[in-house]
């Protein structure tokens, strides 16, 4: 009789200490954000393109407003304008007659909200993927499965990669960003591991050229958004800026980024 009095004395003293925390958090006007991503898949005509508007939101809301009714055109330096068109109000407008031209030059035009957002970027080559690497003996435990995705770095050029790993596991995809000042002209590898990757699951990997303009834009944002860059309410030390600029009114300026790049996929099951 004794035990359960005390026992109920504790569940009643951990019950009563718990208090709910309201965290009051700065606000803002909503940015516009500009998820601008052409991706040219091998073998593919690229011709099928689309462009995400959405607006900024408070850090608790579940939901991300759209940015409807905007007008977007991209325009290469041959003089084609290729009008993305928005569908039943989710702020993704598309395309279905895009031309890619590797290294040519194109600018991005949003008009939005009575303001203009520009951005021009070039549509960056990348190299495919030679062959993957299983390893079942990774990570601290040693038996964590690890993949190695190899390509051979062109010599005596500049070559800056992003590569995204795509399971059923994490919630968000896995992205590291390469360059190869140390590496150039050689093979080397983007690396993937997930603690519950198992035998039978199915990767896509994707490799993607890009500018060293989005290089170090990535750099930093991965940097910020991992496991050094602080907790969820910890201030960053600079506001990532990407490509795109409000040229009606510059203070408000855009979230996001212009991108243009050739892709190489191999889907991937883990043996």
């Amino acid at each position: 009789m004794k035990r359960l009095l005390y026992i109920s004395l504790i569940l009643i003293l951990f019950t009563n200490c718990e208090d709910v925390i309201d965290v009051d958090l700065n606000t803002a006007e909503p940015r516009l954000v500009i998820e601008a991503s052409i991706n040219y898949f091998k073998g593919t005509t690229g011709n099928e393109q689309s462009i995400k508007l959405t607006l900024s939101a408070p850090f608790f809301d579940e939901t991300v407003p759209p940015a409807n009714g905007a007008t977007i055109q991209i325009s290469d330096t041959s003089g084609n304008t290729f009008n993305f068109i928005e569908t039943d109000n989710t702020g993704i407008y598309n395309n279905s007659t895009f031309i890619p031209t590797i290294d040519d030059v194109y600018t991005l035009t949003i008009n939005y909200n009575g303001e203009t957002y520009t951005a021009t970027e070039t549509l960056t080559d990348v190299v495919p993927i030679d062959y993957i690497e299983q390893n079942n003996e990774g990570g601290f435990s040693g038996d964590d499965i690890e993949l190695k995705a190899y390509y051979t770095d062109p010599a005596e050029i500049d070559n800056y990669y992003l590569f995204e790993f795509i399971s059923d596991i994490p919630v968000v995809p896995d992205l590291n960003v390469n360059d190869d000042t140390f590496t150039d002209g050689n093979q080397i590898f983007g690396f993937y591991t997930e603690e519950d990757l198992e035998s039978g699951d199915i990767v896509t990997i994707r490799n993607y050229g890009i500018s060293s303009q989005f290089y170090n834009f990535m750099y930093i944002l991965l940097q910020q958004g991992g496991d050094s860059g602080g907790g969820p309410f910890q201030t960053q030390p600079a506001t990532v800026r990407g490509n795109c600029v409000n040229t009606t009114n510059p203070d408000n300026y855009p979230y996001g980024y212009f991108r243009l790049s050739e892709v190489d996929e191999v889907i991937y099951t883990v043996e």
